[in-house]
C-alpha cells in the first residue's frame, strides 16, 4: 500500500496534484481533519482493505489543528504505515498572481488583509512539513502536462524522483525580466528575423524562422558553450541542494531568436534523465 501525503502551499497546485493522482488511480481523500489522519492511514492497512494506493490531501484551511500534523505524521510512523509527503509550492509573485486572477480570498487572515503578509505567514506555519517533505514541487514555470508528467513518473512508474526541477524560458526583454529566472542569457546579439518581412510576423516554433537564426555560425557556437555551462552547473545545483533552476533566453520581443535557442538547449538538455525540465515560451503570442 502506497500512502501520499499532499501539501504545500495555497495557490501551489494542490487541488491540481490530487486530480492527477485520481486520475492516475490513487484512491483520493482531500482535506481531511488532520487529527483523522492516523485512522485514515490504519483503515487502508487494516486486513481486507483492498486498496493498494491512496492520497491524503492536508490543507492549511482544512483544519485549526493543522498545526498538529507533526504528531499526526509521527503517529503513523508508530503504527508502521509508510507515507510519502509531496509538498506543492510557487513563488510568492506566482501566488500573488494566480489570487489576483480567480479573486479568492487567502484562507490565512492577517491584519490588514495583506495578501503578502498571509502568503508570508503560510509559509512560516508550513515551514517544518515542507523540510520534511520527500517531494518539492514549484509549480511557478511548471506547466500541467509536465506536472502531470513528472507525477505520472514518480507515483505510476516509481521511477526515481528529480530533485531538481529545470524550466526553460524564453522571453522579450521589452516586456520585461522573468521574476523568477535564476539565469539570464541575452541573445540579441543573434541576427533578428523581425527585419525579414516574409519572417516578421511568424516565430521560433516556424522553420523558416528557426531555419534562418541557425544559419549564422556564431548560434550553434553560443549553443554548445551554453550547454557546456549549464551541464557544468546542473551537478553543482543538485549538490548545493537546490530543487528549482529557471533559465531564461531573451531576445527583443521574445518571439524568434530566444524561442529558438530555448527549443535548442531543451533538445539538448531533454534526454539527460537526472532531473526534470520544461519549456515555456512566454512572450511568443504577445502582440507587439
Amino acid at each position: 500500500m502506497r500512502l501520499v501525503v499532499v501539501t504545500g502551499m495555497s495557490g501551489g497546485g494542490k487541488a491540481t496534484a490530487m486530480k492527477m493522482l485520481e486520475d492516475a488511480g490513487y484512491y483520493c481523500v482531500d482535506n481531511l481533519p488532520v487529527p483523522l489522519v492516523p485512522t485514515f492511514g490504519a483503515l487502508l492497512v487494516s486486513p481486507g482493505n483492498e486498496i493498494q494506493k491512496a492520497a491524503v490531501g492536508l490543507d492549511i484551511r482544512s483544519d485549526k489543528t493543522f498545526g498538529d500534523i507533526q504528531k499526526a505524521l509521527k503517529d503513523l510512523e508508530e503504527q508502521n504505515i509508510s507515507f510519502e509527503i509531496l509538498f506543492m509550492d510557487a513563488s510568492d509573485e506566482t501566488l500573488i498572481r494566480r489570487y489576483k486572477e480567480t479573486r479568492r480570498k487567502h484562507p490565512i487572515e492577517v491584519e490588514g488583509g495583506i495578501l503578502e503578509d498571509s502568503i508570508r505567514k503560510e509559509r512560516q506555519i508550513l515551514e517544518g512539513l515542507r523540510g520534511r517533505a520527500d517531494y518539492i514541487f514549484d509549480t511557478s514555470s511548471l506547466l500541467t502536462r509536465d506536472l502531470k508528467s513528472e507525477l505520472d513518473r514518480i507515483f505510476v512508474s516509481s521511477e526515481d524522483y528529480n530533485s531538481l526541477m529545470i524550466s526553460i524560458i524564453s522571453f522579450g526583454f521589452k516586456y520585461g525580466l522573468p521574476p523568477d529566472a535564476d539565469l539570464v542569457f541575452d541573445v540579441r546579439f543573434l541576427p533578428n528575423p523581425y527585419y525579414i518581412e516574409e519572417l516578421k510576423h511568424k516565430t521560433g516554433m516556424d522553420r523558416e524562422v528557426a531555419d534562418y537564426v541557425w544559419s549564422f555560425p556564431e548560434t550553434e557556437q553560443f549553443l554548445d558553450k551554453l550547454t557546456d555551462m549549464v551541464s557544468f552547473l546542473i551537478p553543482n545545483y543538485v549538490k548545493e541542494g537546490k530543487y528549482r533552476l529557471v533559465i531564461a533566453i531573451g531576445c527583443t520581443g521574445g518571439k524568434h531568436r530566444s524561442v529558438t535557442i530555448a527549443n535548442g538547449l531543451y533538445n539538448r538538455l531533454k534526454d539527460h534523465g537526472s532531473y526534470g525540465l520544461s519549456l515555456v515560451h512566454k512572450n511568443i503570442t504577445t502582440q507587439s
